[in-house]
């Protein structure tokens, strides 16, 4: 199923829940709705579900309007993060309950619950109750309520947010599998990145009811359109700060009272021509150790800075550092053998290829349109 957003709103009174979302989901596609809480994911889901009526704006399936049409008439599954489920029901009725709602023959009834149950790895479970599963069985007996009934687009509302974190990781798998196999058109909300990154074809990001932008997951890491998706997109998060960009000598330089460094001209053209001062963006993945790092590299660009190691976190096979220059803060990764240690004087390359800019007063990309 095919779904389009046009200028899809939502308001109630002053409070804006959604403000002109334009989507264009293909059929089969797998879309994340992405963002912080409060920034107008949910409220978008509950309108392709029609819990919520737009303010403004259409939602269409395959070309039809679905406005004015009632949730349980618009093909649907959806798995809620509460999980819904009966919990004075067996599995077995949990999972046939739309079937039941839709008078299906009792026959057919069984044999769909029972093909979804294995599907779900819980066919040996139909006679238990609920309570006497754990989370992750009962999250599979909700997405197997939602699977039952064939539906041509499946809703999740941050399925997995109560379970640990090994479990996420099974179920992200199964998840994405299923979706794969099945073909079914898909949005998924969450405010977990990783989720997006790692289940999505695209990602819609969301902020203050805006949407930020629409793209595959390696193009909002590489190719971030605003200043919020570079910030928000990545963990740990994109260093930023203010320079000015300037050609010196046929070499284009950002300097600040911490930096001053080059510039490959294919960016840094784009950030002299916005007179005045930009937001550079570097990922710590980016910034290295001077003498871990082989400046002789041809495709590399790389600057050096001098700084002192403020924090040290180590995160297992590597360390998270906290570097201060000149009173402006760079995070790095460091190999964790090296025993960085608070107080340091470290030597930083910037692979400054990989630089991204922003207008300060639009936040919008310098590079990308």
């Amino acid at each position: 199923m095919q779904v389009v957003l046009d200028k899809l709103s939502k308001r109630w009174d002053d409070v804006i829940g959604a403000d002109e979302i334009s989507l264009d989901i293909k059929d089969g596609e797998f879309v994340a709705f992405l963002g912080p809480s409060g920034c107008g994911k949910t409220t978008t889901l509950l309108m392709v579900a029609g819990i919520y009526a737009p303010t403004e704006g259409t939602i269409q399936f395959d070309g039809q309007v679905m406005n004015r049409v009632p949730p349980k008439n618009r093909g649907i599954g959806m798995v809620f993060q509460s999980y819904a489920l009966y919990p004075h029901m067996s599995v077995f009725r949990n999972i046939s309950y739309p079937l039941k709602l839709q008078k299906t023959d009792k026959t057919e009834m069984k044999e769909r619950t029972q093909r979804v149950a294995d599907m779900m790895g819980i066919g040996e479970l139909l006679d238990r109750k609920i309570g006497q599963l754990s989370g992750g069985q009962q999250q599979r007996v909700a997405l197997g309520r939602a699977l039952v009934k064939e539906p041509s687009l499946l809703l999740f509302d941050e399925p997995l947010s109560n379970l640990d974190a090994r479990l996420r990781l099974t179920m992200r798998g199964e998840i994405k599998r299923l979706q794969g196999e099945m073909g079914i058109t898909s949005i998924y909300v969450t405010h977990d990145q990783v989720e997006a990154m790692t289940m999505a074809d695209r990602i819609a990001v969301m902020a203050g009811g805006v949407l930020q932008a629409f793209d595959p997951p390696e193009d909002l890491y590489d190719r971030p359109k605003t200043l919020f998706v570079a910030g928000f997109v990545g963990n740990p998060p994109m260093n930023l700060l203010e320079v000015e960009v300037s050609q010196v000598e046929g070499e284009y330089r950002a300097r600040s009272d911490a930096t001053d460094i080059g510039i490959p001209a294919d960016r840094g053209a784009a950030a002299a021509a916005h007179k005045g001062k930009v937001i550079l963006g570097i990922r710590p993945e980016d910034v290295n150790l001077r003498d871990e790092v082989d400046t002789s590299e041809a495709d590399q660009h790389i600057a050096g800075v001098a700084g002192e190691a403020l924090v040290v976190e180590p995160l297992g096979r590597e360390d998270l550092v906290l570097v201060d220059i000149a009173g402006k803060e760079v995070r790095l990764l460091v190999d964790k053998h090296r025993q960085t240690r608070v107080g340091e004087n470290l030597e930083l390359a910037v692979n400054t290829a990989k630089a991204q800019f922003f207008d300060p007063a639009s936040e919008k990309s310098l590079l990308w349109s």
